[in-house]
């Protein structure tokens, strides 16, 4: 089996029985925002396109490319999809002119023409990605790889049992805009962004030890910030607090828990990977490149200056009747809400800067009353701040996925009173019917599932599954005097309460191991 590296999460993987080109990202993403590091864009993507299958874990933006899958990846490609709970992805692929597909079940292996084997495990909480990631096991001649992108299933026993895994590829550096965009002081940027690094790699070492692959391959990050308004984002500047640490970081933070058989993909890189071993040849010297890190980000960024130019001259849009149209699509949303809304449980406040750089136009979401309305001087848990030409561009492209566009971005600065807030955002991917009623439903059904088995951790009996999103606490729950934290997304409750600490609601079940559960912790 052949691994090609094509940047980012991307990769081409061929066998004598087909090829898979997977995740294939060019275009810079999220408002000019993020763009892949190192650069793929002067790859032979006319070859690299011509493929048998075309898989993407997920929509998100630095995943599912449009512009790239459009120009540049053969319609003569078989789409493998996953089995998500809307047809978002497959009506985005037959906007683009796809035909064929194969709609995977769930966890169920696919055997291909020729003997190649697939199976695609899908994630479906809302939480997971734009509504829905997955990762791709594929299988051929005895090879066997799991391409895990930047999925963060709760356990990875579904493919260790179909045999030994041969090649791992999985995330390891940050997605996400904390803690960069809060309105913090420095130093507590700095705190906050090395306890999510630390637990970054926490997490990518339990993955890579629950499946015990001969060879790992980092991968899904991180991206690169060349905007100047956006550079002190990238990790360049010896900040134990920046969370998009590099390959080469992997490599050596793998190295100081005994990992010796971590493998780096630059764009070009071939491994050629067996039963007995892997063998791999780069473009350049992976140490030589990263050693000039700043020199090659520095190049990029003068050689993508007119993109990121003429992107931004796209973005404004002032006959957009912003707050009119904002009530308009929000409140019939809001009205239909009801997990949601109560889960946000207060008014949401966009501070929008207009184009002279001064003026801001205060605008409130509010959940309780169902509205959209302007700031009445009241009391704010959650607030935004962000150019007024970015909302414009969201409501003038009808965008329903505000985390999958804006957030992403880190184009914006934030602020809150209290405990980060999960309902906040899933409301924000949600700005249509049919990701609203998904959101609803699923949040519905697992109020209402009861999890009834308890395990002990340390002097503690907690619940098995996370309140959170069901990891398995036997495996992620680590307990230090009386808090649990779940590595899988880090988590943190108060054992003897109950209480989460770390977002509001998901409360746990817990007592110690030597006294009887109260009647509130049983229930």
């Amino acid at each position: 089996m052949r691994v090609t590296g094509t940047g980012h999460a991307s990769m081409r993987i061929d066998t004598a029985a087909g090829s898979i080109l997977c995740d294939p990202w060019v275009n810079p993403a999220y408002f000019a925002s993020w763009f892949p590091f190192p650069d793929n864009s002067q790859l032979d993507w006319e070859t690299l396109g011509q493929v048998d299958y075309l898989y993407v874990s997920h929509l998100h933006r630095d995943h599912f490319d449009a512009k790239h899958l459009r120009d540049f990846v053969s319609k003569d490609a078989t789409v493998l999809l996953p089995e998500f709970p809307t047809s978002e992805m497959e009506d985005e692929f037959r906007a683009l002119g796809f035909t064929k597909f194969i709609k995977a079940p769930n966890e169920q292996v696919v055997e291909l023409p020729g003997g190649l084997k697939i199976m695609i495990q899908a994630l479906t909480s809302p939480t997971d990605g734009p509504i829905g990631d997955s990762s791709l096991w594929v299988e051929y001649d005895g090879v066997r790889l799991l391409n895990q992108n930047d999925a963060r299933p709760t356990d990875l026993s579904v493919f260790a049992k179909l045999g030994h895994v041969h090649a791992h590829l999985l995330q390891f550096s940050g997605a996400i805009w904390y803690p960069m965009v809060y309105e913090l002081p420095q130093a507590a940027k700095t705190a906050f962004g090395k306890q999510k690094r630390d637990r970054q790699f926490d997490r990518t070492w339990r993955y890579i030890d629950d499946l015990k692959a001969d060879h790992v391959f980092p991968i899904a990050g991180p991206p690169c910030f060349l905007d100047d308004e956006l550079w002190q984002f990238n990790d360049i500047f010896g900040d134990e607090g920046n969370i998009f640490p590099d390959q080469s970081v992997f490599l050596s933070e793998y190295a100081k828990v005994g990992g010796t058989n971590g493998i780096v993909l630059l764009p070009g890189s071939v491994a050629e990977v067996t039963t007995e071993g892997a063998t791999t040849t780069h473009p350049v010297p992976v140490e030589e490149f990263f050693a000039n890190k700043v020199a090659h980000l520095e190049e990029m960024r003068e050689r993508k200056r007119p993109i990121i130019e003429a992107e931004k001259a796209s973005w404004r849009h002032p006959e957009v009747d912003v707050l009119g149209e904002m009530k308009r699509r929000i409140e019939p949303l809001l009205d239909e809400s009801i997990y949601l809304a109560k889960g946000v449980g207060g008014p949401v406040r966009f501070d929008l800067v207009g184009y002279d750089g001064e003026s801001v136009e205060s605008i409130v979401v509010d959940f309780p009353g169902k509205e959209v309305r302007p700031y009445a001087d009241e009391k704010v848990r959650y607030r935004f701040r962000t150019e007024r030409a970015l909302i414009e561009h969201l409501l003038f492209i009808d965008e329903v996925d505000w985390v999958n566009s804006l957030f992403l971005s880190c184009r914006f600065s934030a602020a809150r009173i209290g405990q980060y807030n999960e309902f906040v955002y899933a409301f924000f991917k949600c700005l249509s019917e049919e990701r609203l009623q998904y959101a609803e439903g699923w949040y519905d059904e697992h109020e209402r599932a009861v999890d009834a088995e308890d395990i002990t951790l340390g002097d503690w009996v907690v619940q098995r599954r996370c309140p959170h999103l069901k990891a398995d606490l036997s495996r992620f729950g680590i307990v230090e005097g009386d808090q649990l934290t779940c590595q899988l997304h880090g988590w943190r409750f108060d054992l003897a309460s109950g209480r989460c600490l770390t977002s509001v609601g998901h409360k746990i079940r817990a007592h110690r191991a030597d006294a009887a559960p109260t009647p509130e912790a049983a229930s």
